[in-house]
């Protein structure tokens, strides 16, 4: 099978890193790709928005799946395109991303499935903002309607700080704030039968310590060893499958990545947000521990056969991404700064490697610098602490002038899994 990938982050090389050493996968194209990618998958260049040209280049190639990574090209209607060709394609229609293009959208949905989420209000006034924002108190909690790249969301002490955000968007959801850890839950789906991953815990915050503005991620962890075991299936029953069946009933069926992002409140679970695609960095630690061959699961999301597909394998141990960001990251990034170290990262450990997010090579073959999240450090271990210590070993192998990454990625987890396994051996 030909598999074509669009987009060009580290989600996609986690993708096309897993899609690489599926037997199945006979040729692995991305557009447009990254310089990592590059290694992986023939690299074509295309606007990833214009949905006809990408069902054109899918078809010039003969691809059996399309897989559409980023959530502004499910918005804009690419899957839509390649389908209408009769390829079949791994991603929601518009229809159906709209669950995360809109949270007011989103927001209407869980009501009607009955799904736990945080009471809200949709605003497009300064009165109706400032009357939200009275009625929920702080932190207050402020989030543009549409896509803004993971960093939409602000959470603050503030009062003017946030309505400030909420009059520079033109239409913003202010909603309770949720206490306790986050989660992050992805599930392939075909619009009917719905199939979990693994849970993961991402890093919004830019500092150690969560502090700093909010990023698109800075690091994420798998699996989650202070989570209740009866976690996923919790949440397939009263948030995935209520939603699935929700927009099905619609006439929208949303097949793909559906992602729920929850916290684990003092009332039980509630959804923060949906996003309608993989997340990013959850995917590269959530791929890392799959052995099910992916490209087999996502084709049969696409041709509505998941029903009949074998229960996913897992593999033993953890896995740990830490981002490596541009200066100044998550403001204006500065770019075009030459990346060294790459070779050392590969050559010292099986267990570490490194996934390209904003990169790409200059005319002598250079890594430069492209983007603001830059790189992704990904690690596997019997354990999170080795795997962990396998990640930051990786990442002081890497020179990048100006970057900057955290140095708490997974280490309170890491420390209380150790905790856990002294006390259970005494």
């Amino acid at each position: 099978m030909k598999v074509l990938v669009i987009g060009g982050g580290a989600r996609e090389h986690a993708l096309c890193r897993s899609l690489s050493l599926d037997p199945d996968v006979t040729a692995l194209h991305c557009a447009p790709g990254n310089a990592g990618i590059a290694a992986l998958a023939e690299l074509h260049a295309v606007d990833a928005l214009d949905g006809a040209a990408v069902a054109d280049l899918a078809a010039d190639l003969g691809a059996g799946l399309v897989v559409v990574g980023p959530e502004a090209p499910l918005v804009a209607g690419v899957a839509d395109a390649v389908r209408a060709r009769g390829i079949p394609v791994f991603g929601p229609s518009a229809e159906a991303a709209r669950l995360e293009g809109s949270k007011a959208f989103a927001k209407d949905v869980m009501a009607a499935a009955g799904v736990p989420t945080a009471r809200s209000h949709v605003c497009t006034t300064p009165e109706e903002v400032d009357d939200a924002l009275d009625a929920f108190g702080a932190p207050y909690v402020v989030k543009d309607d549409g896509l803004a790249a993971g960093k939409g969301v602000v959470v603050t002490h503030d009062l003017e700080t946030a309505r400030a955000h909420a009059l520079s968007c033109d239409r913003v959801v202010i909603e309770e704030f949720l206490d306790g850890p986050e989660v992050s839950l992805f599930a392939v789906t075909d619009g009917r039968t719905v199939v979990p991953l693994q849970p993961a815990q991402d890093f919004k915050r830019a500092l150690d310590g969560d502090e700093g503005p909010n990023t698109g991620g800075m690091g994420a962890y798998s699996p989650l060893p202070w989570a209740d075991p009866k976690l996923v299936d919790e949440v397939l029953d009263t948030v995935l499958q209520p939603t699935v069946d929700e927009l099905r009933r619609r006439g929208t069926p949303f097949s793909g990545l559906l992602y729920a992002g929850l916290a684990i409140t003092s009332r039980g679970v509630r959804v923060i947000e949906f996003n309608a695609r993989f997340g990013d960095p959850e995917t590269q630690v959530v791929l890392a521990r799959l052995r099910t061959p992916l490209a087999g699961l996502l084709l049969a999301a696409a041709t509505g056969d998941l029903a009949d597909f074998p229960p996913l394998v897992w593999g033993g141990g953890a896995a740990v991404t830490v981002v490596v960001a541009s200066h100044n990251y998550p403001g204006t990034p500065r770019t075009g700064d030459p990346i060294t170290g790459l070779d050392a990262v590969a050559a010292e450990d099986e267990h570490a490697y490194v996934l390209h997010a904003g990169t790409r090579r200059d005319a002598s073959g250079q890594v430069l610098s492209a983007g603001g999240r830059v790189l992704s450090v990904t690690a596997t271990g019997p354990d999170l602490a080795a795997a962990r210590d396998r990640a930051y070993r990786a990442v002081s192998r890497i020179r990048l002038d100006g970057s900057h990454h955290r140095t708490d990625i997974a280490a309170g987890a890491a420390a209380e899994a150790a905790e856990a396994a002294g006390a259970a051996e005494s």
